[in-house]
Order: C-alpha cells, then sequence, then structure tokens
C-alpha cells in the first residue's frame, strides 16, 4: 500500500508541471490551453485553438501571430450562413474586451497556420507568438493533441465566402 501511495504521489509531480504548463500569463492578458490536432502528410494548413482572457480594464486586440513551422498564420472565423459552414479571415483583429474570455474553438474562432513547413505531430509543442494591440507580446506553445474523432466535415466547409452547390451542377 505505503509502494502504491509513492508511486500516485510521484505520478502527481510528474503531471502537474505538464498541466501548468498549458497556462501562459504576462501582464493582463492569460492564454489558457493553446493546442492543435496533428496534420497528415503533405497537408499545408493546420489550426490553433485556444482561451484568452483579460485580466485588465482596457480592451486589447489580438492583431497576429507568427511561428516558425508556418508561413503564416491567420486568425478567422467559421460561422453558418443558409445551412452551409463558412470561414473567413478576422479583419483588423481578434477584440478581448476588459474582463472577458475569447475562445478560439472548433467551428468557431480559431488560427490558421498556412503553409506548414512539415507536418503537426501528435506529442510535439509549436512556440507561437501572439501579438496584441494593448498589451505586450506573448509566447506560448500548442500542444499537439490526439484526434478524437470530431474532425470538421470539410466538404460543408467553404473556405472562400461564396455558397458551395454539393449538386454537382
Amino acid at each position: 500500500m505505503r509502494y502504491c501511495l509513492s508511486a500516485f504521489v510521484l505520478a502527481l509531480a510528474l503531471v502537474a508541471p505538464m498541466a501548468l504548463a498549458h497556462d501562459y500569463s504576462h501582464g493582463q492578458v492569460k492564454v489558457d490551453h493553446p493546442w492543435s490536432r496533428p496534420t497528415p502528410p503533405g497537408t499545408p494548413m493546420g489550426v490553433g485553438y485556444m482561451s484568452i482572457s483579460n485580466t485588465g480594464s482596457s480592451d486589447i486586440t489580438l492583431v497576429g501571430v507568427e511561428t516558425p513551422r508556418a508561413g503564416r498564420v491567420s486568425i478567422h472565423e467559421t460561422s453558418m450562413h443558409d445551412g452551409v459552414m463558412r470561414m473567413a479571415p478576422v479583419k483588423g483583429g481578434l477584440p478581448i474586451p476588459a474582463g472577458t474570455t475569447v475562445e478560439l474553438k472548433p467551428h468557431s474562432y480559431h488560427l490558421m497556420l498556412e503553409k506548414l513547413k512539415s507536418p503537426l505531430r501528435e506529442g510535439e509543442s509549436i512556440p507561437l507568438t501572439l501579438s496584441f494591440e494593448g498589451a505586450e507580446a506573448m509566447q506560448v506553445e500548442l500542444s499537439i493533441e490526439p484526434l478524437d474523432g470530431k474532425m470538421m466535415n470539410t466538404q460543408s466547409m467553404d473556405h472562400s465566402g461564396e455558397k458551395m452547390d454539393h449538386s454537382g451542377h
């Protein structure tokens, strides 16, 4: 019994720092659990998700993101229009009003990692620099987590802003 308890305490000691590594704070900005999914070889794009909290008394805006792993990173929003899911860049940055949290998550706001230099692999961490208007830039790491079977249905995704016609006409 004593051995089991010691092993459990050791396991907790090893896991706790890893859990904390997903949370970042700098000034009035807190970023929780930045993550992505693995990408198949040859796929030029990946995604990034996280929660960004503004604990300050003035509004901030996420205006840019960079990583050495992608040629470009843009901020996008997915929305439904007339039964068609559309994705479009967020113009002017992503506002994060004072005292609020904005979630970047599937089927909502998210980061598009474009022109990936290599596939995103499960278990690795991808460095990101988040640039804000109204707050200092911040370094975080996207944790590449296993696929969960809830991948987006890309057949109904419209990346152009135009309605997709799946009728074949």
